[in-house]
């Protein structure tokens, strides 16, 4: 199985379809590099297409000590994914953790990144709940390490930002929350207490986003309530971003509405490509 190895030895398995210009994914706690199926069968007509398992997501390494999944690690692991295929800089596609390292990468190495998308972003941001989203996050890596992956996934389906899922698709719901019933639990357990509950919030790196020209699209269910606020947030701060929200929807953007969601990233590549999608003329914003 192909495997590209992050700085400190970790490998990281990916896969790769179509040729042209580079789109890699980036996804979500609750998937893995399977979840962007509807987006490599429709993108790698056109582009080279790349989806990794990130570190504790088999078949990636699953490393055991919770030391090695900050948010440092997911980013600069998508870079070694880049480093391993020869590839310079590449459109990133993320959801919710992946487009936290998406962003990271745009602020970190710019060069390396042609645009962004920025699905269902910034959960557990907010300042004033900070400390409780942290503990919440290291109970639900007791609940992984204690009760196992298939148990502590039946909570994790019910979370109200995935109901939209259930409702719309059924079927999809069940497919998807089964795929996370199997994921290694040290890995859920490890990514959940270091990652999630280790990140820096995007309120505490304002200006650092202000100096950020990677064209951005951010994109978001208006019915996924913890990503409103951090996207508007975001937009109101990415210079080169626009904002679009996918109505009746939640946090599993890109398999509640596969085909909303490929025509509004495909949209937004081309313009970047054709060198459309600039930094927001000032002229537009209001005094």
């Amino acid at each position: 199985m192909p495997h590209a190895t992050a700085k400190d030895g970790v490998r990281l398995y990916f896969e790769e379809a179509g040729q042209g210009t580079p789109l890699i994914f980036l996804h979500e706690f609750a998937a893995d590099h399977t979840n962007w199926e509807p987006q490599l069968r429709y993108f790698s007509r056109r582009h080279r297409c790349i989806a990794y398992s990130a570190r504790g997501y088999t078949p990636s390494d699953v490393p055991a000590s919770p030391d090695v999944y900050s948010y440092v690690h997911f980013y600069t692991d998508a870079l070694a994914v880049l480093d391993h295929l020869g590839i310079e800089a590449a459109h990133f596609v993320g959801l919710s953790m992946g487009s936290y390292s998406s962003l990271q990468v745009a602020l970190n190495a710019p060069t390396r990144i042609r645009s962004m998308v920025l699905a269902g972003v910034g959960s557990g941001s907010s300042l004033e709940n900070l400390d409780s989203f942290r503990a919440q996050c290291r109970a639900t890596a007791e609940q992984f390490e204690t009760l196992g992956s298939a148990e502590t996934a039946k909570v994790t389906r019910e979370a109200p930002g995935r109901i939209p899922f259930l409702v719309k698709d059924p079927r999809g719901h069940a497919d998807f929350y089964a795929a996370l019933a199997r994921h290694d639990a040290t890995g859920s357990a490890n990514t959940m207490r270091g990652f999630q509950g280790g990140r820096p919030s995007i309120y505490t790196m304002t200006d650092t986003i202000r100096r950020a020209t990677t064209p951005a699209l951010i994109i978001c269910g208006d019915e996924d309530d913890a990503c409103i606020e951090p996207s508007l947030f975001l937009k109101r701060h990415l210079p080169a971003s626009g904002l679009t929200f996918f109505p009746k929807s939640g946090h599993v953007l890109n398999l509640e509405e596969p085909a909303l969601f490929n025509e509004a990233v495909e949209r937004f590549i081309a313009l970047v490509e054709a060198g459309r999608w600039g930094v927001r003329d000032p002229r537009s914003i209001a005094g």
